[in-house]
Parts: structure tokens; C-alpha cells; sequence
């Protein structure tokens, strides 16, 4: 693993999934091997093996993990958000820049006297799906979920 690639290869994730199964046996509580995959790609935040096995293959195939037009739910700004992919291309250190038209304008603006909406978002994102960008506290400004 480097550091631009942030998950390790399939073969590795199989392998640690592996000495999860054998560590689970010796304290006496055996999983299948499937199981051990589930409980994997949990810890790393992921939904389900299939969906860890795939953003690692594409990490180590350089392709997104997404293509224009797919649907994609998250977070921008802290605030819940879904919409489509309306573009996307390579960065530069295994990062892409994607634009994203939500189906919900999201309210930018914390202060109580005003308001502004923003309907469209266009950010750098790692191959998880966090934006390089920041807010002070330090969450990035955009999270996709896996």
C-alpha cells in the first residue's frame, strides 16, 4: 500500500481476513471465511465485501470507483446529501475531481440570518470518496458513502 493507494490489494485484504478467522478460532469464537470477509470490510467502513473488494480492484486497477451518471449518497458540509455524477476525471496522487448535481440543494450557510443553497458541487476527492478540502474542525467538506 502506498499513499496514494489507501486500501490494500484484494489478495492483501484477503490474507488479513485470513489471520482474523485464525485469531477469532484461537479465542474461541470460529467464523466462516465469508464471515471474516463481512467483518473486514466493516472495520474499514465499508458496507459489505463486495463493495471493499471493488474499490480495491479499482485502487489497483487506477479506474474511479464511480462513473458519470451513478447515484451517490453522502455527506457535504456535515449535512446529509444525494444527487448524480455529472463529471469526473483524474487528479493528480490517486485523487479525482468530480462534479455532483444534488436532487437537494444544501443550505452552505450556518449563520441564522441567511441562507444560500447550493444544488451543484464540484470537489477533489480520494478514491473513498473524501474530499481533500476541509472545514476548520477538520471533516472534509464532501464524504461519499461506500
Amino acid at each position: 500500500m502506498t499513499t496514494h493507494d489507501p486500501l490494500p490489494s484484494v489478495e492483501d485484504l484477503k490474507a488479513q481476513a485470513k489471520r482474523l478467522r485464525t485469531q477469532l478460532a484461537v479465542l474461541n469464537t470460529p467464523v466462516s471465511h465469508s464471515q471474516s470477509l463481512e467483518l473486514l470490510a466493516q472495520q474499514m467502513g465499508m458496507r459489505d465485501w463486495n463493495t471493499l473488494s471493488a474499490r480495491a480492484n479499482a485502487i489497483s486497477n487506477h479506474r474511479p470507483p464511480w462513473a458519470v451518471g451513478d447515484f451517490v449518497r453522502g455527506r457535504y458540509l456535515d449535512q446529509p446529501c444525494s444527487g448524480r455524477i455529472l463529471s469526473l476525471s483524474a487528479g493528480t496522487g490517486g485523487r479525482y475531481h468530480i462534479t455532483l448535481h444534488l436532487d437537494e440543494a444544501v443550505d452552505v450557510v450556518t449563520f441564522e440570518s441567511f441562507s444560500s443553497f447550493r444544488s451543484r458541487i464540484n470537489a477533489t476527492v480520494d478514491s473513498l470518496g473524501r474530499s481533500v478540502g476541509k472545514r476548520s474542525d477538520g471533516i472534509p467538506h464532501l464524504v461519499l458513502e461506500p
